[in-house]
Formats: C-alpha cells, structure tokens, sequence
C-alpha cells in the first residue's frame, strides 16, 4: 500500500500534531519496553530537521474518558527524552488554551507532549467537534500510529478531514511490508499461523488462501483443525463452533492446491501450570492432557517447509512460549524463519505475541519486519480498510 508522505516544505514552520503509539508496557513508575518509543523517531526527527514545531499525541492504558492520574504521558517524558536525546516539554491536556498558549511559544525544532488522548471520553467517539477542537491549533497532522490504527478514533482518523495530513514513517513501512506479504506476495510463500483461537484468524485465512503456497497451523488453533479431522485432542484447547470451519478451509486448500500442515506431535502436559511434560503423536493425545506447544517431528515438519519460501508472514506462537517448558517450537520456527530471511525471504512477524516472542529469543533484527501492531496487522492481513490508514492510501 502506498500512502502520502511528507516533504520539508509541508512542515516547515508549522504547528504540526503526530499521532504516535506510547502506549508501552509500564509496571512500578518504570517503562518495561521502550521499543514503540523508538519506532517514531525517525518521523519525528524528519519533521524537527524540517524546522517544524512537533506535538505528540497518543493514548496510553484505558482511563475510559476520565483523567487518571496512574495513566498519564507525563510518567513516561523522561524516557521520550532518553530515547530521542532531546528536551520535551510536556502539556497536561491535547486539547484548548493550554495546549494553544505552549505552541505559541513553542520555538521551531522543539518538541512537546501532549497529555492522554483518552483522558476525554469525545476521543474515542471520533466526535466531530472535540476533533476541530484538538484540529483549531495546528497545521498539518501525522498519522504515525499502526498499532492504532484499526481504530476509528479523533486522532487516528477524525483529524485527517481537517489538516492537511500525511504518513509517518511508521505507517509507510508497515504498509510497504504487510503488503508485500499479503497482496502480491512472492512465490513460495508461506503463512505461519498460531496463537489459541481460530477464530481470532478466520479472516486472514479466507483473504491468504488463495496467496499461500503452504500454512503451517500450531498453538492452540492447531487443535480444533485436528478435531476436525477426526483425532481426539484431549484437554487442548477447541472450538467446537469452529470446526465446520476448519474442515471446509481443509477442502478448499486442497481443491487449491495449497498444503496446509498440522501437527504431527505435541508437547502435553496436565494444565498450564504443570512441571512435568511428555511428548506424544497428534493421532495418540490422551484424554486427561493438554496440549502446550508443538512436538520435535512437527518443529522439523514445520522448519523444513520453510526452506526456500520466498515471502514469509507469521502471526501467532506455536505454544505457551513464556514458559520455558512450552516454548521451544516457537523459537525453533523463529529459527528457521531467520535462516530462510538470510537466504532471501521477506519475512514479516505479526505484531502482538508473535513480535514479543522473537523479541524473546533474540531474533527480532534479523528478520526483515515485525510489526508494530497486533490486531492491526491481524486487520491489515484480513484484507480490511483501516480507519488510521485509507485517508492516506495513495490511489
């Protein structure tokens, strides 16, 4: 997908607003993952060489349009700070005198942040007149938040119908890259999917069937596929109202010609807390244990399906990998994804669990994309208009 970018003479001298996504992890006054943080520096500092007077806007934790002390942006200014290597000012609202009054006198290059979006419960309502509100003083707006992006709100969508607006370079590489591995994507092309449910990927199998070359299924979704081909799953996770589904996506693939690979073996064990495991074949699953990640033959099953892909798109882990015990055929297919990017492959991780995972294991630069957002690209990958995005898509 192409979107509209920015040039320095769009910025220069302006009072520009950019939607950007602090929405980090923060546990004990501390942030956990500054990686969001990071990811819009290079907008930002495009936007400050341009001689631009740059706001930040963004939601952070679920104050439900009240203002809450324990969730405002003011925790994290000096972490901004750190990451950017710059003063920022910071502003107790996005909205009104306060923030007029700090733009005024703001000098150009300069850098404020403004307070929890969602502190107002108008934000997201998308209401048209809290949006020329937050819109009255600025000149251009930036959309730069992926990971919100499948959200209609004031800042991810109302705000483009009253500023000249354009993409951070956030959005344009997450465009650039969910594209190239969900619309035209190279041959052969491999989709990974875990995570617990199916229905959570119903729709990204129904846009990618007829793309795919292979899917690999794992993690919980694996079972309810393996149900519906007859076999007993024990205490594994299943959704009995999904296997209709499951066994017509099995039909279609085939008439199609792509294979779609299950499970040959797991890792079971007797609940999620269990300290003790055991391995056993897809076709043996005893009644009392549940399944927690994949087995040894399905790793190799899985990784050898890999070599030679050409465009690889993963969303969703194949087990409980934040448990040692039930993580090693995540890592073993992180493994095997990297190595297929080294020979070639444009490998793209989908946001969410699977990018926490390959953060994990180490493997996060050394493939060719992970995505910002979870159940954005999961929408992006559903073949579905997002909100914060189609204003911007260049036709």
């Amino acid at each position: 997908m192409k979107l509209k970018t920015f040039s320095d003479k769009d910025v220069a001298g302006k009072k520009v607003l950019v939607r950007v996504d602090f929405n980090v992890p923060f546990k004990n006054g501390k942030v956990r993952d500054n990686a969001r943080i990071v990811a819009h520096k290079s907008t930002i500092e495009k936007l400050l060489l341009a001689g631009a007077k740059v706001a930040l806007v963004s939601h952070f934790g679920r104050p439900d349009g009240k203002v809450v002390p324990e969730m405002s942006l003011g925790q994290i200014k000096a972490d901004i700070e750190k990451a950017y290597n710059r003063e920022v000012h910071f502003v107790d609202d996005c909205v009104g005198e306060k923030v007029e009054k700090t733009l005024d006198t703001l000098p150009e290059s300069e850098l404020v942040l403004l307070e929890n979006s969602r502190f107002h419960a108008e934000e997201q309502k998308n209401d048209a007149e809290f949006a020329k509100k937050m819109a009255e003083p600025f000149d251009v707006f930036v959309m730069d938040a992926f990971s919100a992006s499948h959200r209609a709100d004031v800042t991810t969508n109302g705000l483009m119908s009253l500023l000249p607006s354009f993409a951070g370079d956030v959005l344009i590489k997450e465009g650039e890259m969910l594209g190239a591995v969900s619309e035209n994507p190279r041959k052969p092309y491999v989709l990974i999917l875990g995570g617990a449910k199916v229905s959570d990927k119903i729709a990204v199998v129904g846009n990618l069937l007829d793309k795919a070359t292979t899917i690999l299924i794992g993690g919980g979704m694996a079972y309810t596929f393996l149900r519906a081909q007859g076999k007993a799953t024990g205490k594994s996770l299943c959704e009995e109202d999904r296997l209709d589904f499951a066994r017509d996506t099995l039909k279609k693939a085939e008439a199609a010609g792509v294979k779609i690979l299950l499970p040959l073996d797991s890792v079971v064990a007797d609940g999620l807390d269990a300290t003790q495991t055991s391995i056993v074949d897809s076709d043996s699953m005893p009644a009392d244990k549940m399944g927690l990640d994949i087995g040894p033959k399905t790793e190799k099953f899985f990784t050898d399906a890999l070599v030679g892909a050409k465009s690889i798109l993963w969303n969703g882990p194949m087990g409980v990998f934040e448990n040692t015990l039930f993580s090693s055929g995540t890592k073993a297919l992180g493994e095997a994804v990297v190595k297929a990017t080294e020979a070639g492959a444009t490998s793209v991780i989908g946001g969410g669990d699977t990018a926490s995972a390959v953060r994990q294991f180490g493997f996060e630069r050394k493939v060719s994309y992970v995505s910002t957002g979870g159940g954005a690209s999961l929408e992006y990958c559903e073949g579905k208009k997002l909100p914060g995005m189609a204003p911007l898509e260049v036709k």
